[in-house]
Parts: C-alpha cells; sequence; structure tokens
C-alpha cells in the first residue's frame, strides 16, 4: 500500500473527504515550490499534485498555462520537479505527491528511467492527461514495477465502455473531470456531476475525486457530497501567482486553502 492509498483509507476511516491542491512546480518561483507544499499540508492538503511544467498543455486553461510557461522560462523541467519532491520529503515522509503532466517528457526520458527516478525522489503518482487507457498498459506495469500509481482521468464526454475500463483499472484515485474543457473554467452543472459521480463510485477500484473548476470553498463543499475528495487548481495557482518571495506565496498557498478544508470537514460533519 502506497501513501495514496493509505491516506484514502485514513481518510475513509474518519470519514472525511481529500482535499488535493495542484500547482505548477516552478512557479511562482523555483524556492517558493517547497515551502508552498508544506503550507498547502499545513492548511489541510490530504494530496499534492504537482504540475509538470510543459510547453503545449493543452488539457490546461490561461492561467495553467501561463504558470507553466513561467516555470519553463526559470529553467524548471523533470530533473528539477524530482528535485523539489526529494527535498519535500526530506521533512514530510508521509503526504503523497502526485504529478500531473503530459506523456512527452516522460516518453524522451525514458519510462523505466523515469519510473526509477520519480520513485527514488519520494513521488506516489503520476496523471498523463493525453495517456488513453487503451495504450496505457506498458507504462502502467513500468510504473506499478516501480510503486507508482498511474492515475487516470475520466470526463462527462467519456464513453460507457471506457468508463467501464477507467473504473475497473484505476489506481490510487480517479479523477473525474467536472466538465468537458479545460481548467480553470466555470460551468459545472452540480447536478450533473453528483450524478455521475455517484455512479462512478458504484464501480470503480479507487476512489474517485472531481477537479476542473473547483474554486472555493462554496464550490468544494457542493462536490463534496458526491465524491471522495476535489481537486483545486487553477484558482490556487492564480492566488499566488504574483507572490513577491517565498514567504508570500506560502502564506497566500494558506489563506486560500483553508476555507475549502473547513468547508469540506463540514460536510463530513453534517453528512
Amino acid at each position: 500500500m502506497n501513501r495514496i492509498d493509505s491516506r484514502f483509507a485514513e481518510l475513509k476511516i474518519t470519514r472525511r473527504k481529500a482535499l488535493i491542491p495542484f500547482i505548477t512546480a516552478g512557479d511562482p518561483s523555483l524556492e517558493a515550490s517547497v515551502p508552498v507544499m508544506h503550507a498547502l499540508v499545513a492548511a489541510g492538503a490530504d494530496v499534492i499534485e504537482l504540475g509538470v511544467p510543459f510547453s503545449d498543455p493543452m488539457a490546461d486553461g490561461p492561467t495553467i498555462q501561463r504558470s507553466s510557461e513561467r516555470a519553463l522560462v526559470r529553467g524548471v523541467g523533470t530533473t528539477q520537479v524530482f528535485d523539489m519532491v526529494r527535498a519535500f520529503r526530506a521533512t514530510d515522509a508521509t503526504t503523497p505527491i502526485v504529478l500531473m503532466g503530459y506523456l512527452n517528457p516522460v516518453v524522451i526520458r525514458g519510462v523505466e528511467r523515469y519510473a526509477q527516478e520519480a520513485h527514488a525522489a519520494g513521488v506516489d503518482g503520476v496523471l498523463l492527461v493525453d495517456l488513453p487507457p487503451e495504450e496505457a498498459a506498458e507504462i502502467r506495469t513500468i510504473f506499478n514495477a516501480h510503486a507508482l500509481a498511474l492515475i487516470a482521468l475520466a470526463a462527462p464526454t467519456t464513453s460507457e465502455p471506457r468508463l467501464a475500463r477507467l473504473a475497473r483499472e484505476a489506481q490510487g484515485y480517479l479523477y473525474y473531470v467536472s466538465f468537458a474543457g479545460v481548467t480553470g473554467a466555470s460551468r459545472i452543472d452540480t447536478g450533473s456531476v453528483l450524478e455521475r459521480v455517484a455512479a462512478l463510485r458504484a464501480q470503480a477500484a479507487a476512489p474517485v475525486v472531481v477537479g476542473f473548476g473547483v474554486k472555493d470553498a462554496a464550490t468544494a463543499a457542493a462536490l463534496a457530497p458526491c465524491a471522495d475528495g476535489v481537486v483545486v487548481g487553477s484558482a490556487l495557482v492564480e492566488a499566488i501567482a504574483q507572490a513577491a518571495d517565498s514567504d508570500a506565496a506560502a502564506h497566500r498557498a494558506t489563506a486560500f486553502l483553508a476555507p475549502l478544508r473547513a468547508a469540506l470537514d463540514a460536510t463530513a460533519v453534517s453528512a
């Protein structure tokens, strides 16, 4: 059982919902990334998704695209991301870390080498946005050999046969995209999401979390009843984007995330 599985097992026992913040590695600065990660944990994060900067982030909206561009200008790539995780692990051995990104950097580095280095750094899972399930078997096998979960995405447009496959093969958690579009948009039909995720949870081999469009405590609380957790990305990335230094970035991260934690916990208690 890796850190992701352990964390969700703990959450199930305590009847709490997972809060999963996303930040782009290297933004608002290279030096701020690890302090921000620690601040997020202190504010109640259960899992951290660390975005790997990529030159063509096709699933991401303008906010995360710009953060990725800024990080690339600073020279942040896979090696630097692994270094950040390693530095984070020096004082946090328990919080799960999932790298979120695209297939190209993995293939360029070599899947076996990538998996070895990710595991050695302390990564627990990888979510590759552009890896379809029909082509994932070989990469999943290599990742699993190095104790890495291959996190999958499902969306409102996912066909029923593919949805069943994703549910059956899910590892770590299954990430349900709340609407068809890019990160950061505001088009959540809460009723539709609640219904779809409830059905997905009934058949999934792993917990189901909801992301895309989660902007604040109210959104998180509205989605929490149907899911095992929520992912917040663009709104958090935007909140810390203009921080002057590491301390300011960490403070902004804490101020942003704490209300979402409180809202999720209130939802769990009322349930």
